[in-house]
């Protein structure tokens, strides 16, 4: 019998023990508004969504949530009719269930408390931390943001964000503020209610 010649065998014993290939990298998410269509459960009112993806910076113990983002909904404005434009909602999405803390309103009627979320958040500016108590979504995973949060949020570079999950477990969140004078504008943020 004749000997294998050894430049068929290293080909061979190459592919048995499998070439590690280089990791291919994923190119970085840009820190950019996303813009979508999106209807409401009853299918009547069709609104754009701005989302805007954040990250954690004391990830929640929950393995379901991956990354908290910001989600604007309002009825952009085009052509001849700018004035029909309107927010509609502005939410802080966790993904996962929040400490729901119940307040007593200003003005008592009754014996009724309102379920609240305690939430600290702090923009690039000088005035340090605020806190605040906004209202959970129906699901509790996620908190509504008062109009007057979300100009200042939407105006800052960056902004942090803290709140407690159900257990009372610090859950911090930061996000990079792209340029957000189109969803300003396209929601109509500055404009007061009547």
């Amino acid at each position: 019998m004749k000997p294998t010649p050894m430049r068929l065998l290293v080909p061979l014993a190459w592919a048995s023990f499998g070439i590690a290939q280089p990791a291919t990298q994923q190119p970085a998410m840009a820190h950019v508004w996303q813009q979508s269509q999106a209807t409401d459960v009853a299918g009547s009112l069709t609104f754009t969504r701005f989302t805007l993806v954040g990250k954690f910076l004391d990830a929640p113990n929950d393995p379901g949530s991956n990354h908290p983002a910001l989600a604007l909904d309002c009825i952009p404005g085009t052509g001849p009719h700018p004035s029909k434009r309107r927010f509609l909602a502005g939410n802080l999405l966790v993904g996962t269930t929040l400490k729901i803390d119940y307040v007593e309103p200003e003005e008592i009627h009754g014996m009724s408390y309102y379920p609240k979320v305690v939430v600290r958040y702090r923009t690039d500016d000088a005035d340090g931390e605020k806190q605040d108590n906004w209202s959970p979504g129906a699901d509790k995973t996620s908190v509504s943001i008062p109009k007057d949060a979300l100009k200042k949020i939407l105006r800052a570079r960056t902004i942090a964000i803290t709140a407690d999950d159900e257990h009372g477990t610090e859950v911090a969140m930061e996000f990079n503020m792209p340029d957000s004078t189109l969803v300003e504008q396209s929601c109509n943020v500055d404009e007061h209610k009547e």
